[in-house]
């Protein structure tokens, strides 16, 4: 990303590091005005029946909306279980307290990382792809897709979760860079992926492979002193394109991202998903609010549309397989190991017997019997 925003030098926007440390809530109301614009209810649409999540259903449903962008931030992976590395409630926060930092966003400060990779590298290992399995909300942006009705994704994520969930990497713009790719701070050569996952694997800083660099090795994520990626200019007017804009899990409080939804028409919907009002969404005629939890908005939206079963399945594709599954059992304490297999063991038996009194009796013994064996088992 760096290295691709240097050569497009009229686009001087860098992500700067905030000052004062706020607050999560504090955090969460940056950028917005005390009392955001609200249009008058009586205002009469211009497109939509009415402002309201059914009217836009109505016309993506009868095919209407044919070029769909939308615009997402940090709220559609909360349900991931993405930490936040400035939550003073998460164990990662812990860890890079541990490291000194000067304020918790120098982990993401491209002069720190020249100097002191280390943080980096120690945050990496929590949000490096293939932990976490997509939300229902990026699902819903492949199935976007998949009807043929996504003009463009623009994500502040760098997750890759919408990859995972199956969009190609074409339709998004990552705003901020991604995990998806990384190279040499230096001589900005790509590093494959493989020996990547591996030094995050390892808990080792990569370094770039050429014998005449051995630069450091980051993901092209956009730190903190680096210039956007010169994909994002090069589609950042492409909202105006749109006959219908999705808006999700942002506050809307970075630029230039924030300003994505201004390119819209006056006359194109504006759906906001998320858990307040942010920015100037509420504002036109045909912007309509759907306040509350991600998931739980892009279900209703998908039930209106009559896709929620499609929905679902797509969904259900993202689930770990079963040896994910048996790799996370291993992780389990010899005791929870055994909890389930005596819970296991009594399901079994309550389902072959009728329990009378005489054969509760018997269960009892037979299951005091088999735990024994099992403890015995266990400490071997």
């Amino acid at each position: 990303s760096a290295n691709i925003g240097r050569r497009h030098k009229p686009h001087r926007q860098q992500l700067k590091p905030s000052k004062p440390w706020r607050s999560k809530g504090e955090r969460g109301k940056m950028g917005q005005e005390s009392s955001l614009p609200m249009i008058d209810e009586s205002t009469p649409t211009q497109t939509l029946e009415s402002r309201t999540l059914e009217s836009v259903a109505k016309l993506l449903k009868e095919g209407r909306f044919r070029r769909v962008v939308v615009m997402t931030g940090a709220g559609i992976s909360t349900s991931a279980g993405i930490p936040d590395f400035r939550s003073p409630d998460t164990g990662l926060y812990a860890n890079l307290a541990r490291l000194n930092l000067p304020y918790a966003e120098a982990v993401f400060d491209i002069s720190y990382f020249r100097n002191n990779p280390l943080p980096f590298y120690t945050l990496a290992q929590e949000l490096y792809p293939g932990k976490y399995r997509p939300t229902i909300t990026h699902s819903f942006i492949r199935l976007l897709y998949e009807k043929g009705l996504l003009l463009k994704l623009f994500t502040q994520n760098i997750d890759c979760l919408e990859r995972e969930a199956g969009v190609p990497g074409e339709m998004i713009v990552e705003a901020h860079g991604s995990f998806a790719r990384q190279s040499c701070i230096e001589c900005h050569s790509i590093y494959p992926d493989d020996l990547m996952h591996k030094a995050i694997r390892d808990k080792e800083v990569p370094r770039c492979l050429k014998e005449t660099c051995g630069g450091l090795v980051k993901p092209e994520i956009v730190f903190f002193g680096e210039q956007l990626p010169a994909d994002f200019f090069r589609n950042k007017e492409l909202p105006a394109a749109a006959d219908l804009c999705i808006i999700m899990g942002t506050s809307l409080s970075v630029h230039p991202f924030a300003g994505l939804p201004q390119y819209c028409s006056d006359s194109v919907p504006r759906l906001l998903i998320n858990q307040e009002q942010v920015g100037t969404l509420g504002s036109r005629t045909d912007d309509v609010l759907l306040l509350g939890d991600c998931d739980v908005g892009v279900r209703r939206l998908a039930a209106a549309c009559g896709w929620l079963e499609e929905l679902e399945e797509l969904w259900q594709q993202t689930a770990p397989t079963k040896e994910v599954e048996s790799k996370e059992k291993k992780k389990k304490s010899k005791d929870e190991q055994l909890e389930d297999e005596v819970e296991k063991l009594t399901k079994e038996v309550e389902q072959t017997l009728k329990l009378s009194e005489n054969q509760h009796k018997w269960l009892e013994t037979h299951v005091d019997r088999k735990i024994a064996q099992i403890k015995e088992e266990s400490t071997q």
